[in-house]
């Protein structure tokens, strides 16, 4: 793309990167491996720049014509909208909010660590298909699960295991379980493949992705947000469930209030924001690979009543959950996560995350429907 300027409002003056419509299926792209595109340069003062690079086929439009004036600054009243949104939300929220085709970002309490349960799936995604790009992991590489491979919690896949002793599985249909569904026994399936978390870790750091932690799986993770020490026993029925209650309820605040002042999985919103929008750039992935990823996401069918729903007709949204445990009406993490795309193809990341919170569901989902829908509402001014 290039820009000239003049007395005019900037022109975008070209593009060739062509656009296709719908969402992709999960079976028609196999990502090559291919050379990673240029890294993140990090000045003397610590500040990271990261190259646009060059486009990438994507599902979204892509904007056309002249380019608004939100371009390099966010619409003027946006910033003020989403503080008051902020401020009159209780308990531990963060917001971030950042242009993808643009130069400007925006949060509030942006570089706090919170919980991101279920939004660390995107981390193993993305570190798996970079696995992909560069050789290590084929697309249809078959993947076999046990039963001492089940977890806890939300396993749709789970079912299938215990009615046929294993499944196998290629690695494009556990990426396309484990984002679309958010099954947690596809994901540590995945993250067990690519190499277990510190792997995950690796690709993390390699790519200078900030404020990102991961995990110790799903098992190991749940586990101790409720003050237990995992036995795989508990992955039967709801023995996980039993055991927990079992605890008393100073062990249980105890083993809580120790995981939200310093979570294992924690990432700050800004630096999620930032992750997406160089994912939208093709920077992070093989331009196959971004493809690929980002139709995945837009299938994602939890949370349709997060981010999603605040979004007028016209507008696609791509995302990811993460809802940790509940204690006393408190969750441990409600999160969604997401690149939103305006009918101009003009394109936004959007992260709201709860680390602790008195309101409701109903209240949660309204102040994530309230940030998506101002951005929607101040787009273009």
């Amino acid at each position: 793309m290039k820009f000239r300027f003049s007395g005019k409002p900037l022109l975008a003056v070209s593009m060739s990167a062509a656009v296709l419509a719908g969402c992709v299926s999960s079976a028609a792209i196999v990502p090559q491996p291919r050379a990673q595109p240029p890294a993140a340069v990090r000045g003397p003062s610590g500040s990271v720049t990261v190259p646009i690079g060059q486009p990438v086929r994507s599902a979204m439009p892509r904007p056309v014509g002249p380019v608004d004036p939100g371009f390099r600054r966010a619409p003027a009243g946006l910033n003020e909208r989403i503080y008051e949104l902020w401020r009159a939300f209780p308990g531990k929220t963060g917001i971030a909010v950042q242009r993808i085709d643009g130069e400007w970002s925006l949060s509030q309490r942006g570089g706090e660590l919170f919980p991101q349960q279920s939004v660390s799936k995107l981390w193993v995604a993305l570190a798996v298909l970079d696995a992909v790009d560069q050789g290590r992991m084929t697309m249809d590489q078959r993947v076999r699960i046990g039963p001492e491979d089940l977890v806890v919690f939300h396993q749709p896949l789970a079912a299938r295991v215990r009615a046929e002793g294993s499944v196998t599985m290629s690695v494009r249909d556990l990426i396309e379980t484990a984002i679309t569904h958010s099954d947690n026994l596809a994901n540590d399936s995945l993250l067990r493949t690519v190499g277990g978390p510190a792997a995950v870790r690796a690709f993390i750091a390699k790519k200078d992705l900030g404020s990102i932690r991961f995990g110790p799986g799903e098992r190991l993770l749940q586990a101790g947000t409720a003050g237990l020490t995992w036995q795989q026993s508990y992955s039967v029925g709801r023995n996980f469930e039993s055991a927990r209650a079992a605890l008393s309820a100073a062990t249980r605040q105890a083993a809580m209030d120790n995981y939200l002042a310093n979570p294992v999985d924690g990432a700050s919103p800004a630096a999620i924001a930032s992750a997406l929008t160089r994912l939208a750039r093709g920077t992070l992935l093989s331009p196959e690979s971004t493809e690929y990823l980002q139709g995945v996401m837009s299938r994602t069918r939890s949370g349709p009543r997060r981010l999603k729903a605040g979004l007028p007709p016209g507008w696609q949204f791509m995302h990811k959950t993460g809802t940790g445990q509940n204690l006393g009406g408190m969750t441990a993490g409600y999160n969604d996560i997401g690149i939103a795309t305006a009918p101009d193809g003009t394109r936004y990341a959007i992260v709201v995350m709860m680390g602790t919170t008195s309101s409701g569901i109903p209240a949660r989902m309204a102040l994530m429907q309230s940030v998506s829908s101002a951005v929607a509402e101040y787009h273009g001014r």
